[in-house]
């Protein structure tokens, strides 16, 4: 399913396009991702459109890059691995926990039926929501609060993706999934996380290591307290 297509007519540069054709190959494919719907989208998405006009250069490059606000738009292959791990079909209803810069965002658009996207930076938020309206995005609906207790008026969901660390699993967020739902979350230290993939069934929830991460914290009430 295909939200946003015009992400293909964009004017973009040749070598920006080429770029992102390298990314997908050498960052993604040859490091084992597998899922044709994340290559093929992530092959479409200009990144670049997504980061400040100066660091265009580096935007297919394998690196977390700064956004503003202290924030990150994570490097391709995360992106790509979270995406993957959500097992996403195109009809689901999935939950972002920190809109950042709108890219993954934009990812998730493109995978599921509904994307619902919580940012506690206003300014982020505000910037991801202008540009992915301009993109063509229709399937979002944004918000702005704390992202660690979830949305719970618009639960439950199919998908609960966080792109921001936690000390511990939120158990907002666990009571928010459906029966056979997955989480996709760093859980950890400050500085040293793992990312996990999180299945609910029943009243048991089991939990799978993907990799070690670093991603920057999220704060709110079942998140961390502060950015210190």
């Amino acid at each position: 399913m295909t939200h946003n297509a015009n992400f293909q007519r964009l004017p973009e540069e040749a070598a920006l396009t080429e770029q992102r054709a390298k990314m997908v190959d050498r960052q993604l494919w040859q490091r084992g991702i597998r899922d044709q719907r994340v290559l093929d989208v992530m092959s479409r998405i200009p990144r670049h459109l997504f980061l400040p006009r100066e660091l265009w250069s580096l935007a297919y490059c394998d690196q977390p890059l700064p956004i503003g606000e202290g924030q990150t738009i994570s490097q391709p292959y995360i992106v790509a691995r979270m995406s993957e791990a959500l097992c996403l079909t195109g009809a689901e209803k999935t939950l972002e926990i920190g809109t950042g810069s709108g890219y993954q965002t934009a990812i998730l658009a493109e995978l599921s039926s509904q994307v619902f996207t919580i940012e506690g930076l206003p300014s982020l938020a505000q910037n991801a929501k202008r540009r992915l309206t301009e993109l063509g995005c229709r399937n979002i609906k944004f918000y702005i609060g704390d992202g660690t207790i979830g949305r719970p008026e618009e639960s439950p969901f199919d998908r609960i993706i966080a792109t921001g660390s936690v000390p511990l699993l939120p158990p907002s967020l666990c009571r928010q999934m459906v029966e056979g739902g997955i989480m996709v979350i760093p859980v950890g230290e400050r500085f040293i996380q793992k990312l996990l993939r999180v299945s609910c069934a029943g009243k048991s929830v089991t939990q799978q290591v993907l990799c070690q991460c670093s991603f920057v914290p999220l704060v709110g009430k079942e998140g961390w307290h502060d950015t210190r």
